[in-house]
């Protein structure tokens, strides 16, 4: 625990908070890229401890949250067919489609399972050469060179029952749809030290330069993300917009070389449509052509599928960072961790889960009333 409790320690927190306190003369809003890194804010009270004139703006960082609605009726629809063997973290098995959720298939019959690797799924599919094996590939840049491991892994081992449910999608584009929306208000990003470490942060600082933002690859623990914020208030407090690295313990410039050759070799880019986003141009990746035979999608032909989103649920706003949870008139009532409405709210690291969890019941920019 030695090394997790270095980067927890309060008064270090505290220090470092007063020093933010003493740093900012004007109002700055900085949005956290990653759903882990809203968890540890507001489990924390790491935006309690701030400068009134700080508002942490929470991102669509949730890879479940922004996985869109038809394709998750796609996985409905592809793990209820006889003779499928539907793999996925257990995340994603609460996670409402227009009308059901995978438990809920599982409940009727399908074969629903949960795994702790892609490469599980593989060995599921040498096991049972009778059944198709489908794996749920979800996520941003982190979980993708285990996903495109399993599908090299199947390609090679000449597996004919194995495929891929894609649904990556990417940060770089991501923060350009954001700093473009009409809406917009974030000055400064937080950028997600596990992305990196497989990434690096080589992509980004065209985006600071045409953008003029700071951009502060930060971790997950409480010290982390207020060196992370103090560095961006800095930074907006100068006028400077750079790219900055306080995560070097884990992240370097150029990232995991190795992950990014296999992934160019097992994805290609194309634009994804986000959930409670839409379409973001050259956003996410599907298999390239020389994998593309393992493609779930194509093996089992799922289309015409219809979608509706829950009229009351506003988890689009909260994923563009419009709002606060708090904010939507469900949260809480009609949409609770075990009645969830939308992603925000079943997912681990939604914002509206993470709001619910901790008690943050009031939307004043995201501070209980005093």
């Amino acid at each position: 625990m030695k090394y997790l409790n270095e980067f927890r320690d309060g008064e270090i927190a505290q220090r470092m908070a007063r020093e933010i306190h003493a740093l900012t003369t004007r109002p700055w809003k900085i949005m956290e890229v990653c759903g882990g890194q809203t968890h540890s804010i507001i489990k924390n009270g790491i935006d309690q401890m701030l400068p009134t004139q700080v508002e942490m703006i929470h991102g669509p960082g949730c890879p479940v949250c922004v996985t869109p609605l038809e394709l998750i009726d796609k996985a409905l629809a592809i793990a209820a067919q006889p003779g499928v063997i539907f793999c996925s973290f257990g995340d994603m098995l609460r996670v409402p489609g227009s009308e059901a959720d995978l438990f809920q298939v599982k409940g009727r019959g399908g074969d629903v399972r949960v795994v702790y690797s892609p490469l599980d799924a593989v060995d599921l599919a040498v096991k049972n050469p009778q059944k198709q094996v489908v794996f749920f590939g979800v996520g941003f840049e982190t979980t993708a060179p285990a996903n495109a491991m399993s599908v090299n892994v199947a390609k090679r081992r000449g597996l004919k029952n194995f495929s891929l449910l894609v649904s990556h999608v990417l940060v770089p584009p991501a923060i350009e749809a954001i700093m473009t929306a009409q809406e917009n208000q974030v000055q400064a990003f937080l950028l997600a030290g596990h992305v990196c470490s497989v990434m690096g942060y080589w992509e980004y600082p065209p985006l600071a330069e045409k953008f003029r933002i700071p951009l502060v690859v930060t971790g997950f623990e409480p010290l982390d993300l207020l060196d992370g914020i103090r560095r961006a208030v800095v930074q907006l407090q100068a006028g400077r917009h750079e790219v900055e690295n306080a995560y070097s313990r884990v992240v370097t410039r150029e990232g995991n070389r190795a992950a990014q050759e296999l992934l160019a070799e097992v994805f290609e880019v194309m634009d994804r449509a986000w959930r409670g986003i839409g379409v973001i141009p050259r956003s996410g990746w599907r298999l390239s052509p020389a994998y593309r035979e393992f493609d779930a999608e194509e093996r089992f032909q799922v289309s015409g599928i219809r979608t509706h989103e829950s009229q009351l649920c506003r988890s689009g706003d909260v994923l563009r960072g419009a709002i606060k949870p708090a904010q939507c008139a469900a949260f809480g009532k009609e949409c609770t961790p075990r009645h969830p409405l939308g992603a925000t709210m079943v997912s681990s690291e939604g914002a509206c889960a993470a709001y619910y969890n901790y008690g943050r019941f009031l939307p004043e920019g995201g501070r209980l009333a005093s």
